[in-house]
């Protein structure tokens, strides 16, 4: 089997090292990895395969010779090195929102618009976690009526702010139990025993930029120019793993039988949807693998056409580094 080069940009970070573990787990061909970080991690090393790799510092000369490069990194680093990666001949594949509205570039959910891949110019956009793992719950209701609009409500890990986010849940859950206070550096508000209805900054009429990612990578993703969606971004005090609840509404009704049949069947879910027996999504059983869970599957009770549903994944993996590998996978197989 041919051997690829592989640069990891951003590879000390949460996202990163998950790259590097999951392109381990799945056996992807890589004949040389290279994980790229910031001048002061270079020369640190980071293991991979049993084997320790040595950190570049992320330069533009770095992407000489790479094929694919997975980005792990803010907007602004992937903004700057795009185009270096670009004229190196690699294909970038980017967790970051940098791109993803791009007309220009795909974007992507392996599941969903794999043939989207055959259309990049070198960069391909890695969709926002709580997106991913909505539009795979969805999806396959979408192929029995078009939805035409949605209201979601994401219940977000402290995870998804980075690997300061779990320090910081445990740093204060700690200190409250001693009686002591703690300064919140990641979030704005204590998020022991507490929410934030708030992720991202004011981006339109109230809606946070993570609000609006769900409208505007939805339509993108699924086909759907002209979905409607409104969107609650909260942070709550669990480590792993994003939960959404999501209203659809179709164009047609669609029975909860013919739902709950799609979901069973479609790629990347597994129906968990036993009411009685008190079987249904949950962040402790979703955390560490790569499948969305959905349940609660039920009527709206404010629309004859539509239905309302509970979905979890693991937003560092499916939400952010498999899906990326996956994209990697699909480039494999063009090539």
């Amino acid at each position: 089997m041919k051997q690829y080069t592989v640069a990891v940009l951003g590879a000390t970070g949460a996202v990163g090292q998950e790259m590097m573990k999951i392109l381990a787990e799945r056996n992807f061909p890589v004949g040389k990895l290279i994980p790229l970080a910031s001048a002061r991690s270079a020369g640190k090393t980071l293991k991979f395969k049993g084997e320790d790799v040595t950190i570049r510092e992320a330069r533009d000369e770095a992407f000489e010779g790479v094929d694919i490069v997975l980005g792990a990194a803010e907007n602004d680093i992937a903004q700057k090195f795009a185009p270096a990666i670009v004229k190196a001949g690699a294909v970038f594949v980017d967790n970051s929102s940098a791109f993803r509205l791009d007309p220009n570039v795909p974007l992507i959910v392996p599941e969903i618009n794999p043939e989207d891949v055959k259309n990049h110019h070198g960069i391909i956009s890695n969709p926002n976690c709580s997106t991913i793992i909505t539009v795979t719950a969805v999806n396959a209701l979408n192929a029995i009526s078009p939805i035409r609009t949605m209201t979601a409500s994401t219940y977000q890990a402290v995870s998804g702010a980075g690997a300061g986010g779990p320090i910081e849940l445990m740093s204060e859950v700690k200190a409250l139990a001693h009686g002591e206070s703690y300064e919140p550096k990641v979030f704005s508000h204590q998020i022991a025993y507490n929410l934030i209805p708030q992720i991202g900054g004011e981006q339109f009429e109230g809606y946070t930029s993570e609000e609006m990612k769900m409208q505007n990578e939805g339509r993108k993703i699924m086909h759907l120019p002209e979905l409607k969606v409104s969107c609650t971004c909260v942070r709550v005090p669990v480590v792993r793993s994003h939960s959404i609840s999501v209203s659809l509404h179709f164009d047609k009704p669609v029975s909860v039988a013919e739902a709950r049949e799609a979901i069973a069947n479609a790629p990347g879910c597994k129906l968990v949807d036993d009411l009685a027996n008190k079987q249904y999504p949950m962040p402790l059983d979703t955390s560490n693998q790569d499948i969305v869970f959905v349940g609660r599957i039920r009527p709206d009770l404010t629309d004859d056409n539509g239905l309302c549903l509970w979905c979890c994944g693991d937003q560092v993996r499916k939400g952010a580094a498999t899906n990326a590998i996956q994209i990697a996978e699909l480039l494999l197989e063009k090539d």
